[in-house]
Formats: structure tokens, sequence, C-alpha cells
């Protein structure tokens, strides 16, 4: 069920302040995401992006749902809400979430699947931003990351479009290097709830036809950084 903007305090009651609680709550809550399928036909796509505004205080949240598979714009919705979260490397979610989870419930639509800017199960507690966001929403959710933050691409990667190699840590694929665009960098692309790795390498391939990253992100970017998207 689409989440409204009076679910929020709810699911922000108790929000943690210090380093050690969201710690606690990412180990608790990891054994709560699913690795596997299951999600419904998806017609619609949604990407998150974040800027800051009034000196790096303030978060000004976007939200983006494109149409799937042509990538169509259908709605969008931006937030605003004070960071209350310090950062922390590896708790990204915990200064991101709250502006992000304010954006999603202004969307008209609600999507049928969740990319976020961010990683999923690739994260040395196995608790990315796609893992929270797709657990606080019950959305289906990948991650997809500019850069790696934990793990080690298995072989060589190719410089080809789709080309792609798994990342490992800790003797657990947690993600999957890809190439989306023949000799650019590549994202980091793992699980964050309710969706396999395949099905994620495949949903980011479909949403990235022309540039490194998906229109998700690209447009959720836009309009976070500059207020349209266009």
């Amino acid at each position: 069920m689409p989440l409204t903007r009076e679910d929020l305090p709810a699911l922000l009651e108790g929000w943690p302040k210090s380093f050690e609680e969201a710690i606690a709550i990412q180990q608790r809550l990891r054994h709560n995401v699913e690795r596997q399928d299951r999600l419904g036909s998806v017609q619609t796509v949604a990407g998150l992006d974040l800027g800051f505004v009034e000196g790096g205080t303030v978060a000004r949240a976007a939200a983006v749902v494109l149409s799937f598979p042509d990538l169509e714009l259908l709605d969008q919705a931006v937030a605003f809400r004070p960071i209350e979260f310090a950062y922390y490397p590896g708790l990204l979610s915990f200064r991101e979430t709250p502006a992000a989870l304010e954006a999603l419930v202004g969307l008209r639509l609600w999507p049928d699947l969740l990319i976020c800017d961010g990683q999923g199960i690739a994260h040395p507690r196995r608790f990315g931003l796609a893992c929270h966001l797709g657990l606080l929403t019950d959305l289906p959710s990948i991650g997809c990351a500019k850069t790696r933050l934990t793990g080690q691409p298995q072989g060589e990667l190719g410089q080809e479009r789709g080309d792609q190699q798994p990342l490992v840590d800790q003797d657990e694929i947690v993600g999957v290097a890809l190439r989306t665009r023949t000799g650019t960098r590549p994202v980091f692309v793992s699980t964050g709830h309710r969706i396999s790795l395949p099905s994620a390498v495949h949903y980011v391939l479909a949403c990235a036809p022309r540039y490194r990253l998906p229109e998700t992100t690209r447009l959720a970017h836009r309009l976070a950084s500059y207020g349209k998207t266009d």
C-alpha cells in the first residue's frame, strides 16, 4: 500500500541520534531484507536524490516517477527537511531517509520499483540506503551507486555496455560492478529489498539506455539540485 504523510511520524519515531544506535538498527533490520524477487508487473519506476540548502543544514529531497519501459516522466515531488543526523561512512541512510520519505509521500503516483542512488546490500553490514528505504516503504528497491563501498570485482570488467563482474565481500556476492555505457566508469548494483541481483541488473540497464546513470537518478538529481528535470 502507498505511504501517506500521516504514516511518517510512526516511521520516524525514535530515529537514532548516535552512531551506536544506528549501527544497532542496521544489525537488527538487515535480517528482514528480502533478496529474491517479490515484485509484480513493473510499469513505473522511481528515483530519489538529495541536494542541500541553508549551508548544508537542510535537505532538499526529490522523487521522480517514470513509466517503464519507455521512461517518460509521470510524476515528481520535492520536500525540504532539516538534517538531524551527522555524516558517518556507512550510515548515509540515517541522514537521508527522513527527507527521502517526505518526497516519496508527496508523489501522486506510487511506483512499482525504486532505484536508489546508494548502496543496497553491498554494504559492510548488508544494509545500505536502498535496503532501509525498501523496508520502510515495502517497495522493491535497488541500490545503484556511483562508487564502491565494499567488496571487490571478481575479475577484470569489460569495456562494453552490459559487461559485469560479481562484487565479492568476505566470500559473499553482494552486488555487481556493471558497465551501463561503453567506455565509462561502472556503477555498483545490489539488492535493496524484494528483488534478486539478476533482476536488479536488468532494471538498471533498462533504465540507463543512453547515459551512465539510470534516468531515474539523472532526473531526480536535476530536480534536487536545480529544481527542474529538463
